[in-house]
Parts: C-alpha cells; sequence; structure tokens
C-alpha cells in the first residue's frame, strides 16, 4: 500500500473537484479586488431572478418555513434561489467548502413531492436549506477541517444533529470553511484558502465557523449551523453582523461532529445556531429540543423546548418588561475599541429607555478564565494537532504560528501531567464559583429583588480586524470556562467619523497598549459591531427572549434617534 500524496497534491486535487462542482451557469463575472463590500453583488450580477431575490432577501426564518408550508413559494426554488446566491457569496468571499447540488435540490424536490401528496409537512423546519460548518459528517461528503491529510475522507454516517435536520424536513446543501486546526479566530487553511468578510474584504470573517459568518452576511443562507469551544460562534457572528448563540454543554447532540481533540471534557465545544434573525435561533433550538436527542445521544441534557422560561417567568414575569442588565465595559486586560464602546453606550441608553435597568458589571478576573482555558487546550501537548499536520507534512500557517495562543503548535511539548491538568480544573472551578457568587450579589443593586438577567459585553475588543489580527479572545473564551449560555447580537457599525481614537485610558498591560495604538478608524470602516449577551447555564430560552427584546429596544432607540 503506498504512501498518501504530499499535501501539495492532495490540495490541488480537493480545490479541483471543488472548482467542478459549482454548475458552470452560475459563475458570475467578479467585481475587481478593490471593491470591498461586495453584500450587493448579488442583486447586480444578473444571477438571480426578482423572485429568487425576493426568497433570499427574507431574514425571518419563521416567514419563510410558512411559505413552504403554504406553498407560496416550493421547496425547490427556495433550494434554488440559495443555492445560486451561495455559490455567488462563494466566489466573492470563499466560503464553501463542500457543494454538492443535485442532492441537495433532489431532496428538495421529494419534500414538494411529500407535502402535494399528503398535505402535511414533513416537520418543523420542511423546505428549510441550512448550511454546516465542515465539520458536521454528512454521509459520503468529505469533512477535511482544513488539514490536507483529511482530504479524501468520506463519512459514512451522517452526525447526529445532521440526522434531525433531516427528519424535521432541513436540506443541508453546503458546508463551510474553517481554519486550520478549527483553534483560531479566522477562517483560513491551506486546502480551502482565507474566507473574507463581505463588509470588507481586506478583514476577517472570524473563525472558526468563519464561513457560516461570511454566508450569512451575503444572504446565502438562512440558517448556519456551527461550533463553538472558545467563541468559534460569537467572533464570526459578531464580525459579519448576523445573531448566533452558543447553548450550554450538550443542550444540543454533539455525536458525529469531527473533532481531532478527542478526550478534551474541560471545556466541551458546543453546537449552536447562526441566522440574519432571531426568529432563525429559535426555530432552531425548537426544532432540535422536539427529537428529543436525549433519547439518542447519551450526553444530551434531557431538556425539552421551555415555554416559560421563553416568557421569561424567571426573569420577572411574563413578558420581560422590567429587566435588570449589567454592562462589562472591559474585562479588566484590554480595553475595548472607540465602536465597540459606542455600541454598548447604544445599547445601555436603549435598554433604559425600553424602562430596563441598567448596572455596572463589577471588575473580574476574566484573564485568569483566558489563560487557564490555554492551558487546558495545550495540556496534550498539542500532540492531535501535530500529528494529522505530519501525515501531508502540511506546515503550520504562519499568520496562525504568530498568534500567541497558537505558538505552541510549531513544536511538539511535553504537555500537562494529570496532577497539573487536575489543578488546572480546581482553578477553573473556583473561578466559576467565584463569578456566581459575584453574579448573585447583584440583587443589591438592581432594584427588581433579584441578580442581574444577564450581562452585556463585548464580542472582542474590537470590530472585525484586517486579517491575521485577531489574536484576542478572551472575551469569548471566558463564557465557555463559565458555560455561561450566550447570543451575539449586532448593534451598528464603524464610522471613521463618529469612532474617533479617544483619549489613552490607564493601560492595564502592554497589550491593551498595543491594542489601544492599533486603531485605525479608516481600517475598520463598514466593519460591523456586536455584542454578547450572557445569561446562566442552560437558559437558552430566556436567552433568545431577552436577546429580543434588547433587539427591539435598539430599533426603536434608532428610530427614535432618526427622527431628530
Amino acid at each position: 500500500m503506498g504512501s498518501k500524496p504530499g499535501w501539495e497534491a492532495l490540495v490541488a486535487d480537493k480545490r479541483k473537484r471543488q472548482a467542478e462542482a459549482i454548475p458552470k451557469e452560475w459563475k458570475i463575472q467578479l467585481p475587481p479586488e478593490e471593491r470591498l463590500d461586495v453584500r450587493d453583488v448579488p442583486k447586480e450580477c444578473g444571477l438571480l431572478t426578482l423572485r429568487e431575490l425576493q426568497i433570499t432577501e427574507l431574514d425571518d426564518v419563521e416567514a419563510l418555513l410558512n411559505n413552504i408550508a403554504k406553498g407560496t413559494w416550493s421547496s425547490e426554488e427556495v433550494m434554488t434561489a440559495y443555492y445560486k446566491r451561495a455559490i455567488v457569496a462563494h466566489q466573492l468571499t470563499n466560503c464553501l467548502t463542500e457543494i454538492f447540488v443535485d442532492r441537495a435540490l433532489a431532496r428538495a424536490r421529494e419534500l414538494d413531492r411529500i407535502l402535494k401528496e399528503t398535505g402535511t409537512v414533513v416537520g418543523p423546519l420542511h423546505g428549510l436549506p441550512v448550511s454546516m460548518k465542515d465539520q458536521f459528517l454528512i454521509k459520503d461528503l468529505e469533512s477535511t477541517l482544513g488539514f490536507a491529510s483529511l482530504v479524501g475522507n468520506h463519512s459514512k454516517e451522517d452526525a447526529l444533529l445532521v440526522q434531525i435536520l433531516h427528519e424535521a424536513g432541513a436540506v443541508p446543501f453546503v458546508k463551510t470553511n474553517v481554519p486550520q486546526t478549527l483553534m483560531w479566530g479566522e477562517t483560513h487553511n491551506l486546502v480551502f484558502g482565507r474566507t473574507l468578510n463581505p463588509y470588507n474584504r481586506k478583514l476577517t470573517a472570524g473563525g472558526s465557523s468563519g464561513g457560516e459568518g461570511a454566508l450569512l452576511a451575503m444572504k446565502g443562507s438562512p440558517l448556519g449551523i456551527g461550533t463553538d469551544v472558545g467563541g468559534s460562534i460569537r467572533i464570526p457572528a459578531g464580525f459579519v453582523g448576523v445573531y448566533g448563540l452558543r447553548p450550554s454543554y450538550y443542550r444540543v447532540p454533539n455525536g458525529g461532529c469531527l473533532t481531532i481533540s478527542h478526550g478534551e471534557e474541560s471545556v466541551p465545544a458546543v453546537l449552536g445556531p447562526l441566522s440574519r434573525s432571531l426568529s432563525g435561533v429559535k426555530v432552531f433550538m425548537k426544532a432540535v429540543a422536539a427529537a428529543r436527542p436525549w433519547d439518542r445521544d447519551p450526553f444530551t441534557v434531557r431538556k425539552a423546548w421551555d415555554e416559560d422560561a421563553y416568557s421569561l417567568i424567571d426573569h420577572g414575569g411574563k413578558g420581560g418588561k422590567k429587566l435588570a442588565f449589567a454592562i462589562m465595559w472591559d474585562n479588566g486586560h484590554i480595553v475595548p475599541h472607540p465602536p465597540v464602546m459606542r455600541a454598548m453606550e447604544e445599547t445601555r441608553a436603549a435598554l433604559i429607555e425600553a424602562g430596563h435597568k441598567v448596572i455596572d458589571w463589577a471588575p473580574f478576573p476574566y484573564e485568569a478564565l483566558g489563560k487557564n482555558l490555554e492551558r487546558i487546550w495545550a495540556s496534550a501537548g498539542n500532540k492531535s494537532l501535530l500529528d494529522v499536520l505530519a501525515e501531508s507534512g502540511e506546515p503550520v500557517l504562519p499568520s496562525m504560528a504568530l498568534d500567541p495562543a497558537m505558538k505552541g503548535f510549531n513544536k511538539s511539548s511535553i504537555g500537562t501531567n494529570a496532577y497539573e491538568l487536575r489543578k488546572l480544573h480546581k482553578e477553573k472551578k473556583d473561578l466559576r464559583e467565584a463569578h456566581f457568587a459575584q453574579w448573585q450579589e447583584t440583587a443589591r443593586l438592581t432594584g427588581t429583588g433579584r441578580p442581574v438577567d444577564a450581562i452585556i459585553c463585548p464580542v472582542a475588543p474590537f470590530a472585525a480586524p484586517p486579517h491575521g489580527n485577531n489574536k484576542y479572545s478572551f472575551y469569548t473564551m471566558a463564557l465557555n470556562s463559565l458555560d455561561c449560555t450566550t447570543s451575539v447580537f449586532p448593534v451598528t457599525t464603524v464610522d471613521p467619523k463618529v469612532d474617533v481614537r479617544r483619549s489613552p485610558h490607564k493601560f492595564y498591560n502592554d497589550r491593551d497598549r498595543r491594542n489601544y495604538e492599533s486603531y485605525d478608524p479608516e481600517s475598520f470602516q463598514g466593519a460591523p459591531v456586536a455584542l454578547q449577551l450572557a445569561g446562566r447555564t442552560l437558559e437558552e430560552e430566556a436567552v433568545i427572549a431577552m436577546t429580543e427584546i434588547v433587539d427591539e429596544a435598539l430599533n426603536s432607540h434608532k428610530e427614535v434617534r432618526a427622527k431628530l
């Protein structure tokens, strides 16, 4: 048996097959490279009909599903519209990995036949196109995770979540790009290349679910599924201005989701949705819970969708008319750039206008949480990652190698012994208990008789930065360690005329100073700015509902300001 080809040959083969999977009639004339914002190209290129544009411009996933169920649009025409737009998005941002047009259209036609013959939808997601991060195993398709050595490895069965989506009537139709190793906040690998941000192609789309983020920002999918172990749903969602949800550990089943970090149970990766609307996030979570995944997976939490929790009955009564929020202006390690500070200021004002209480979140050692998680990740000496790279001789990407969190990937290390790992677990446990106690203490400040209902904080200390510069993820990583159910919601975009550099603050450390000095308003022009809303563990329903309330408050606030 011959040895496996070198990484260059594997990459060339995969790229050739990917290009051949794109229908020739769907290839467009590309805009000049100097055009940075490409979000309107699908409307300008002439590939999509007016009806197809109408379908793909509808952000509300519940409305889309209703139109399919009523027969206003067929599953096939919805799938065709989204596939064409996804292919346009890929040509502009390099967001896709697996393309399987005939298979997806055949499934859509089958759903149309069933609806016509029975008058009943297959399930709550009938006919909904769903994009999925490359990590998800789909039968007969490849999952490379951006590693050349995994090219050619076809899945023998669907991941459990893929099975559930199929049974609910959804149609997985593309898989999306990821970073080399998955453990990086930018989407770039040697197999497929770099994914670009549709708002400004000089900026990163984030990672590791960056392909999903770019595709959604181009309106090439109504619902995307990603994974998150340190911010991999929230960072892309924040950098491209869509909604995302990091559920708590094992609320969504992760069986059959490819990983090379087997046995890492300290801070498990979670699966969750990204969508252009909160209705997409809610529809996904309800559909997964309705499938009773705990009957098919021993790790999934036995928790059905709780309508009372969604009504915020535990947060002051149904409707959430008087909520209390805490704003974390910074994490005591790095102070955010002006656009992020403005987003928090606008959110605070909007919530107060809507009648809610807003307090400041007290300092907490979030840096310790972030460093603790970095050490846990490195506890195996990065052996699994280095072994996969060694199979084909694939090098570590230079830009990733320069990331402080990735420095250990360049060489093998001894790792951590069991005793030292236990100490790290103990440190994480102590920090989580201290954070819980601090949260409980806020009951003295809210005026509601209960602790704050949620914490609002940055996704990162900056908006989407230029490629190779997303080197700080502690704002998201801390919430993984704390297992806070967390959403991301868009607030604004960077305006260089408004978001001028502020006077220097008292720097926490040299890294904080460098972050301050790195801010050039023009470099971030047009980049979306989003925030996180963190609830308690397993509060998915309440977090979705509270994010809807914040979103509504922001929209009302913007309408009032627009009239002034």
